[in-house]
């Protein structure tokens, strides 16, 4: 399949506000952040700028975060606590704010405070100018996901990775790196992808930023004006004078509707494509988009699709059930893919060793580039909250070449070959499925998920929402009958699937009906629990 830009006509565009975005405003500069090592030290470089206001949103933040484990060369402590104090100390002006979704690890003055220390404790230990709070503005059981960095509303941080611990490593994911120890243990491999924008699109985060600290905290900040250069020094944008478009996931809760502008842009994106799907994501559980992918197999003329998931899941819970869920939406997608046009891979360094994939990107031919904190499972689509954002390359060459690059060069970093070497092999092939294949190798490469593999991840959490909801369930009822529901057909599941799955759909559309009925009572708001 050709990537030429101009083969085809170019078709309308996906990114629209209000339906499958929030807001789309112009960056003077956009930049991707492929792995920990390159976003933490470019984020500490923006905030050495910071005159006014640092905003660190976050599902999880910890005050000893690295910011260059293997050796300081930035000004200031390389921990995230002491660093962010010595800042508030040399800036009269600075005000810091710092929003986490759990309460497992705090980031503060020093390396000592972590741990369920309370709140209110920490604001009276740490400076005034110094703000923490955890957000509990989210039903019973979900998660504030959103990951972003703010700094005088100027610069803008977006993507899939947490200031906290165990997210620092380099591209070559190296066997063995000493960076990779944090707290005294080591860790793995990792992949991570983020984007860094500037001037109006910088600002609608911001916007964002502010909104959540209101939501947590009933406190109204005003946006700030920038003093001064913000963006980090030394790192080189990717497209210059593009828009970008900022796509949420907010649960219902309160007087609040659900926002699934993430879902709608997914969607929007997967009908578009017309050569190559990229997906690269911590999981693939959503029926939905399964759904979507399998529909576009199924066409004689349809697109590719190559999906990069890491082997397995980090927790033995999450094994359970995105695991289970991910077998399951994977035989969905191998019986749809009757063109061979579908690759689902899992990336290894030297040695055999698995990178843990954690990246939430989309790559749409070269037309789409999706980045951001939302996987592919049901909850990243109406039940946590999500932030990504977006730029579509429209008639621009300059944009639609950034993007093809940016698919090259991250399934070239996984296949251990240079972005060259790729393309090489991608115009001899005609097919990106096809050179991708044609690239694999016995070292640092893509190992191919089978279905004997995936077989044995099977297991009942998967067949239903209890630990993935797509939505806010009515009541905790309804998720234990959810379970109740998977733990019975499961065994069933495995020697009549069309049976259960007509068993499923059945109940699943009176639980629809069920939920429109509770949308459009008026006490609806007052049935969510407010932590």
């Amino acid at each position: 399949m050709s990537d030429d830009p101009h083969d085809d006509e170019v078709p309308g565009p996906v990114l629209q506000p209000g339906v499958t975005c929030w807001r789309s405003e112009r960056a003077g500069r956009f930049a991707r952040l492929v792995d920990g090592a390159d976003y933490l030290y470019y984020v500490k470089e923006a905030m050495l700028s910071a005159r006014r206001r640092i905003m660190l949103i976050g599902w999880d933040l910890d005050a000893r975060t690295a910011f260059e484990p293997t050796g300081s060369t930035l000004s200031g402590p390389d921990t995230l606590g002491l660093f962010l104090t010595w800042l508030v100390w040399r800036r009269p002006e600075l005000e810091i704010y710092l929003l986490k979704s759990n309460l497992r690890l705090l980031p503060a003055l020093d390396e000592f405070w972590w741990g369920l220390t309370p709140v209110s404790l920490v604001n009276r230990l740490t400076l005034p100018r110094m703000h923490f709070a955890v957000d509990g503005a989210r039903p019973t059981g979900a998660v504030h996901h959103q990951k972003i960095v703010v700094v005088d509303d100027a610069v803008a941080f977006c993507g899939g990775i947490d200031l906290t611990l165990g997210r620092w490593d380099r591209r070559d994911h190296a066997r063995h790196d000493r960076g990779r120890s944090t707290a005294g243990h080591t860790y793995g491999p990792r992949h991570e992808v983020a984007a860094v924008v500037d001037e109006a699109a910088a600002r609608v985060l911001a916007d964002q930023a502010r909104q959540r600290w209101h939501d947590a905290t009933g406190t109204e900040l005003e946006p700030v004006s920038p003093t001064g250069e913000t963006w980090p020094r030394g790192l080189s944008p990717d497209v210059r004078d593009v828009d970008v478009a900022i796509a949420r996931t907010l649960p219902s809760f309160g007087p609040r509707a659900e926002v699934r502008e993430v879902e709608a842009l997914n969607l929007a994106a997967i009908a578009s494509a017309r050569k190559v799907i990229y997906l690269e994501n911590q999981y693939l559980a959503s029926r939905r988009l399964a759904d979507a992918l399998a529909a576009r197999l199924r066409e004689p003329d349809g697109p590719e699709v190559v999906i990069v998931l890491p082997r397995s899941s980090e927790s033995r819970l999450e094994e359970a059930s995105m695991d289970s869920a991910r077998e399951r939406l994977l035989r969905k997608l191998w019986n749809a893919d009757e063109h061979n046009r579908f690759g689902v891979y899992w990336p290894v360094t030297t040695g055999g060793l698995p990178v843990y994939v954690h990246s939430k990107v989309m790559v749409i031919d070269d037309r789409l580039l999706r980045i951001g904190s939302s996987n592919l499972n049901n909850r990243s689509l109406g039940f946590d909250s999500e932030c990504d954002v977006a730029i579509e390359a429209g008639e621009r060459a300059d944009v639609a070449h950034e993007i093809l690059l940016a698919r090259d060069d991250l399934v070239a970093e996984h296949l251990g070959v240079s972005v060259t070497e790729f393309r090489r092999e991608l115009e001899r092939r005609g097919s990106f499925l096809a050179a991708v294949n044609a690239s694999r190798s016995t070292g640092r490469s893509l190992r191919s998920f089978t279905r004997f593999m995936v077989s044995r991840d099977a297991g009942p959490l998967g067949e239903n929402d209890l630990m993935d909801p797509d939505h806010v369930p009515p009541s905790l009822l309804d998720g234990f009958a959810s379970l109740m529901t998977g733990l019975v057909l499961w065994p069933v599941a495995r020697v009549y699937p069309n049976i259960v799955s007509y068993i499923t759909s059945w109940v699943r559309t009176e639980s629809d009906v069920a939920d429109d009925q509770l949308m459009s009572a008026p006490t609806r708001g007052a049935q969510h629990e407010k932590g």
